[in-house]
C-alpha cells in the first residue's frame, strides 16, 4: 500500500513537468509556424512589414502606328517583354479596337500580333506594361542556348574576321575576355584598315551590333542580339538599343556593345532578343513605333499580389486580400482583438489589474475607435455613473432579474440619447457618438458593477470599474497603432506567437505585480 502511495506521488508529482514542457512545445511551435509564414511573405512575396513602404512601378506604353495598303487583310506583330530579369510585370494591357489579339511565346521571344481584315485611315495601336522592382534573387534553371551556326562571310570580309578574331583570342583567357577585347579593338576611336572594312555597309547601330555577333559567332562562341530600352522617368519618345548576350559559365551575359562592360543599366529590361525587327507590319505603310516610361508609386502589397500570381504562390488567393473590401474592412478591427485580449491576460495575471471579465474591455476600447480616447472615457464613466444610480433604485424596487436588465437596458439607451442631445447642443460632435457604444456591454457593466457594489463593497466595484476602464484605454492605445493594425491584417499568422504568449501565461504560477507591492514588507523580511 505504501508503496502504491509512492508510485502515486511520484507520478503526481513528474506530471506537471510533462504539462509544462507540453505547452513550451506547442507555444514554440506556434511561434515557428507564425515566422515562417511572415518570413516566406515579405522574402518571396515581397509583403511589406510597414503599411507606409511603397515600390515604384513604371510604366511602359509602345504606342504603333501605320497607314493600311487599301483591301488588304493587316497583321503586325511586335515583339514585348518575356519575364524582364529583376522586375515584376504588375500588369499589361492591349488597346486595339476592332482587331483580333494574339500572343505568342516559344521560349526565348514573346510577340502580340494584331489581325484585321480591313481598316481605312491611320491605325494605332497600343501595348501598356507595368513593371515593378523585384529585388529577389532570381535563381532559374538556366535554358540552354541554341546550336552553334557558323555564319558565312562575303570574300571580302573573311580575311579582316580572322585577323580581328586572332588577335582578340590572343589578348583574352576565357569567353568573356575575349568578347570584351573583341569589342574594344572594334569600337576604337582610330580604327585601322580591317576594322574600316568591316564597319562598311552598316549603316544603322542595329546592323553594326549584329555584324558583331556574326564575328563573334565566327570565334565558335554563341552570341545573341537583345534590344533593351531604358526606364527614365518622363521619357515620350524612347527607343530601343541594341546589346549583346554572350553565352558563358552556362549562362546568357549581356555586354555593352559600345564600350564592353558586363550587364545591362540598373533601370533597364531587355525588351526583345534576336535580330528579327521588333515591329512588323504585313498589309501596311509608313510603320513607326514609339515608347513612353512614367513612373509612380504603388502600395507593396498590390505589388506583391501580382507576384504571386507570377511566382505561383497560393497564399495570396487564400489571404485575407481575396475577401471583398468591406469585408476585409471588418476584419481589420475584429483581429486586433486577439492583442487586445492578450494585453488583459497580462495586465490580469502578470500586474494584478481588477476588471469586469475579459471582453468587456475590449469592446469598450472598440468603442474608443469612435469616440477617440478622452471623450470615450468621459462618456463611459458619466453613462455607467447615471446608470448605477438608476439600478440602485430598481434594486429597491424588489425587481425580478430579466425585468431588471430590461429597464437597465431602456434607461442606459434614454441616457445615450440625452447625452449626445446635450453634448450636440453645446457644440460637442463627440458625444453623438456615445450612441456607437455597445447597448448591452454597458448594461451589463452597470448591472455587474452593483452586484460587485453589493456582494464586495464599493470599493471592490470602483476598482474594477476603474480597471476595465483603465486597461481599456491601454488596449485602445495598443489597437490604434497603424504598424501593428497593418502587421497584424497582412499577416494573421502573427496571432500564433499571440496565442502562444497566452499559452505560456497560462502556465504562470508566480506573484503578481501588485502582490508584490502588498506583501512588500514580509518580501523585505525573507
Amino acid at each position: 500500500m505504501a508503496r502504491q502511495f509512492r508510485e502515486i506521488s511520484i507520478f503526481s508529482s513528474g506530471w506537471p513537468q510533462v504539462r509544462n514542457f507540453h505547452v513550451k512545445a506547442l507555444a514554440f511551435v506556434l511561434v515557428l509556424i507564425g515566422l515562417s509564414l511572415c518570413y516566406y511573405k515579405v522574402t518571396r512575396l515581397g509583403l511589406p512589414l510597414f503599411p507606409t513602404e511603397q515600390g515604384d512601378v513604371w510604366t511602359v506604353e509602345a504606342r504603333i502606328e501605320f497607314k493600311p495598303k487599301r483591301d488588304t487583310p493587316i497583321k503586325a506583330k511586335l515583339f514585348i517583354p518575356r519575364e524582364p530579369a529583376g522586375y515584376t510585370v504588375v500588369d499589361e494591357n492591349f488597346v486595339s479596337s476592332n482587331y483580333g489579339l494574339t500572343t505568342e511565346d516559344d521560349g526565348i521571344s514573346r510577340s502580340a500580333q494584331w489581325a484585321v481584315r480591313k481598316a481605312t485611315g491611320y491605325q494605332v495601336l497600343y501595348y501598356r506594361l507595368h513593371l515593378a522592382r523585384d529585388l529577389r534573387e532570381q535563381a532559374g534553371k538556366p535554358r540552354p542556348p541554341p546550336d552553334l551556326t557558323t555564319p558565312e562571310y562575303p570574300e571580302l570580309l573573311r580575311s579582316e574576321v580572322k585577323a580581328v578574331i586572332d588577335e582578340a583570342r590572343s589578348k583574352s583567357a576565357d569567353t568573356l575576355s575575349f568578347c570584351r577585347a573583341l569589342l574594344l579593338r572594334l569600337n576604337t576611336p582610330t580604327p585601322d584598315a580591317n576594322v574600316s572594312i568591316l564597319q562598311q555597309d552598316t549603316q544603322t547601330q542595329e546592323e553594326w551590333v549584329a555584324r558583331i555577333v556574326d564575328i563573334i559567332a565566327g570565334a565558335g562562341i554563341k552570341a545573341r542580339m537583345t534590344q533593351i530600352l531604358h526606364l527614365v522617368d518622363g521619357a515620350k519618345h524612347a527607343t530601343l538599343i541594341p546589346w549583346i548576350e554572350v553565352y558563358a559559365n552556362d549562362e546568357w551575359q549581356p555586354i555593352n556593345p559600345q564600350t564592353a562592360e558586363p550587364g545591362i543599366p540598373k533601370e533597364a529590361i531587355i525588351w526583345h532578343v534576336g535580330k528579327e525587327p521588333v515591329l512588323d507590319i504585313n498589309g501596311g505603310r509608313f510603320p513607326k513605333v514609339e515608347y513612353s516610361v512614367t513612373r509612380h508609386a504603388q502600395e507593396m502589397t498590390l505589388i506583391a499580389e501580382q507576384r504571386a500570381r507570377q511566382i505561383g504562390s497560393k497564399i495570396m488567393e487564400f489571404s485575407l486580400f481575396s475577401l471583398p473590401v468591406q469585408t476585409q474592412n471588418v476584419y481589420r478591427v475584429l483581429l486586433l482583438t486577439p492583442v487586445g485580449a492578450f494585453l488583459i491576460v497580462f495586465m490580469r495575471n502578470v500586474v494584478g489589474f481588477k476588471t469586469f471579465g475579459t471582453f468587456m474591455p475590449i469592446l469598450i476600447a472598440l468603442a474608443f475607435r469612435e469616440t477617440k480616447l478622452l471623450w470615450g472615457m468621459v462618456l463611459f464613466t458619466l453613462v455607467v455613473s447615471l446608470g448605477l444610480a438608476i439600478r440602485f433604485y430598481l434594486e429597491y424596487l424588489k425587481l425580478l432579474l430579466v425585468p431588471r436588465l430590461a429597464s437597465v437596458l431602456t434607461i442606459v439607451i434614454l441616457l445615450m440619447a440625452v447625452v449626445s442631445l446635450l453634448t450636440h447642443k453645446l457644440g460637442i460632435d463627440r458625444g453623438v457618438s456615445v450612441a456607437l457604444f455597445p447597448m448591452v456591454i454597458l448594461t451589463m457593466t452597470v448591472e455587474r458593477m452593483s452586484l460587485v457594489w453589493e456582494e464586495a463593497g464599493p470599493l471592490e466595484a470602483l476598482q474594477q470599474g476603474f480597471g476595465s476602464l483603465l486597461v481599456a484605454a491601454l488596449a485602445f492605445a495598443i489597437m490604434s497603432d497603424s504598424v501593428l493594425r497593418h502587421m497584424v491584417f497582412v499577416f494573421p499568422e502573427l496571432l500564433l506567437i499571440v496565442l502562444a504568449a497566452n499559452l505560456l501565461l497560462g502556465r504562470y504560477t508566480g506573484y503578481r505585480l501588485t502582490e508584490l507591492w502588498r506583501f512588500r514588507s514580509v518580501l523585505r523580511q525573507e
